[in-house]
């Protein structure tokens, strides 16, 4: 084997190959090009009446559906020489790990929510608590999203999620409290078996979702569309089964946007996130998660009512 046979060394790889002395021919590099990575979003879906509930019933959570926007494998090369499998490995990790605590805490304020009846009466009998955690909520959402600084700048990236976090579990766990508690543990046992089965699909089949971004706006539209409708219809009139409807296709829809997140994680598709931002990608299976969720307990509380 010969020298040139190796991969570039670090510093070529982010910086180009370095001048040499003399007149010497520069040799061709042996690996590339790579893909790069960055970062936008995907528009969401607008907010939706629960009809079960009393009428005082606050909204879901209305938001968009947080992705990566990785550019394709032949724009810059060089640009990912120097990941190798144990740095995406040890990104998989954090992203798992901040995700996992995100969850304890979101359904440890759910059970809170249900089970504690002082605490499910103050929350029903106080909207305007949900819509404060709202507003607190969307200023985060589009804070990580948006701006690249703070979602990279530690501890205030890990403020931010915390603080997003818990607007966010406040938010389902008040949604929650207006559902019978069977209905709530059947869901989220229901969604715990979705996500594992979903991401134990991502990492062993060879089907690339990265490589559909125009059908996963596509779906993401239709989201968008059929919630405008639903809540225009649902606030003259409840119609149980354009409720039902809207409830099935949105958990269809974000069970494909966690298959399409997770293999961005991946990073052996066509699209993958950068290392870097683990807290956006543990941001956007959190709110695939948690919508998931939301729409199953419509579903599970309809046929339980």
């Amino acid at each position: 084997m010969s020298k040139s046979d190796f991969p570039p060394a670090y510093e070529d790889a982010l910086h180009g190959p370095r001048p040499r002395h003399g007149n010497y021919p520069q040799p061709p590099p042996a690996y590339g090009p790579y893909p790069a990575q960055s970062s936008a979003q995907y528009p969401g879906q607008a907010g939706y009446p629960l009809g079960y509930p009393p009428s005082g019933m606050p909204y879901s959570i209305p938001l968009g559906m947080p992705t990566s926007n990785p550019v394709e494998d032949d724009e810059y090369p060089y640009s990912t020489a120097w990941e190798s499998i144990s740095i995406r490995h040890a990104f998989i990790r954090k992203v798992y790990l901040i995700l996992a605590a995100q969850l304890i805490v979101t359904v440890s304020i759910v059970a809170v929510f249900t089970f504690v009846e002082e605490v499910r009466a103050f929350v029903i009998r106080n909207p305007a608590v949900y819509w404060t955690s709202f507003a607190v909520y969307l200023v985060t959402y589009c804070i990580l999203v948006c701006c690249e600084g703070p979602r990279r700048r530690f501890p205030w990236n890990f403020v931010l999620l915390a603080i997003f976090t818990l607007a966010m579990s406040y938010m389902t766990g008040t949604i929650s409290s207006y559902y019978d508690t069977k209905a709530v543990l059947l869901t989220i046992g229901i969604t715990a078996i979705v996500c594992i089965i979903v991401t134990i699909f991502c990492f062993q089949t060879k089907v690339d979702f990265t490589s559909c971004g125009g059908l996963f706006s596509i779906l993401a539209i239709v989201v968008l569309v059929t919630g405008i409708i639903t809540a225009i219809v649902l606030s003259f009139k409840y119609v149980p089964w354009l409720h039902m409807l809207y409830a099935a296709i949105g958990a269809v829809i974000y069970t494909l946007f966690l298959a399409y997140n997770t293999q961005l994680l991946i990073g052996n598709r066509k699209l993958s996130i950068s290392p870097e931002e683990y807290v956006f990608g543990a941001l956007s299976l959190y709110v695939d998660i948690v919508q998931i969720f939301i729409f199953l307990l419509q579903l599970v509380g309809a046929s339980t009512d």
